[in-house]
């Protein structure tokens, strides 16, 4: 099946189901429980999100919907199966729809960890990805220190690629070092999800 070339055209679905998680983009409504999350996971989120201090979640929630109909950063909402309570976030960041390449980023309230929703998230949409959108290669960053995204980034199967040097800024806008995880077409046949 041929995909349009312009990204605009590009059908993405309305919600991605997990058996246990449910993926669908912001919309304004969810400022509020996103604004609770991040209240809630502060702490915990500030030493690998530089963002967690700066966030303006109406406004981000616009955007982020804004952005998914132009096609120029896939961000998604994580929420329990039903929907009813808000999880985190994640998405395909910096899209390049010619290559067919997505980054996955992600966060979970601190309330949520532990649980193995982010594990199911990150394997749901890297399926989307490479069986959907047609991906040569899905990415995953995370900071050399951050042990559990490191975790999920291998319990998801994703191939440990190196470590860039100076490429993440930490809290304090200092750079730290990044681990870079992919997967691509030919890693199906050994990923099971």
């Amino acid at each position: 099946m041929s995909q349009p070339s312009i990204p605009t055209l590009i059908e993405l679905p309305v919600m991605l189901h997990g058996q246990r998680v449910l993926l669908r983009p912001y919309s304004v409504e969810d400022a509020e429980s996103l604004l609770a999350a991040i209240d809630e996971s502060r702490q915990h989120l500030r030493p690998w999100l530089a963002w967690v201090d700066q966030h303006t979640t109406r406004d981000y929630c616009s955007r982020c919907a804004a952005s998914w109909i132009l096609r120029t950063d896939l961000t998604l909402g994580i929420f329990t199966a039903d929907g009813n309570c808000f999880l985190g976030g994640t998405g395909l960041r910096n899209p390049n729809w010619h290559l067919r390449s997505f980054e996955i980023g992600y966060w979970l309230r601190k309330s949520a960890i532990g649980h193995g929703f982010m594990t199911e998230t990150v394997q749901r949409l890297a399926r989307f990805a490479l069986d959907d959108l047609h991906a040569n290669r899905v990415e995953l960053y995370c900071d050399v220190a951050n042990d559990a995204s490191r975790r999920v980034a291998e319990r998801s199967g994703f191939l440990l690629e190196g470590r860039l040097r100076n490429a993440l800024p930490a809290s304090d806008g200092s750079p730290r070092d990044s681990f870079v995880f992919s997967l691509a077409p030919a890693d199906r046949e050994r990923v099971v999800w």
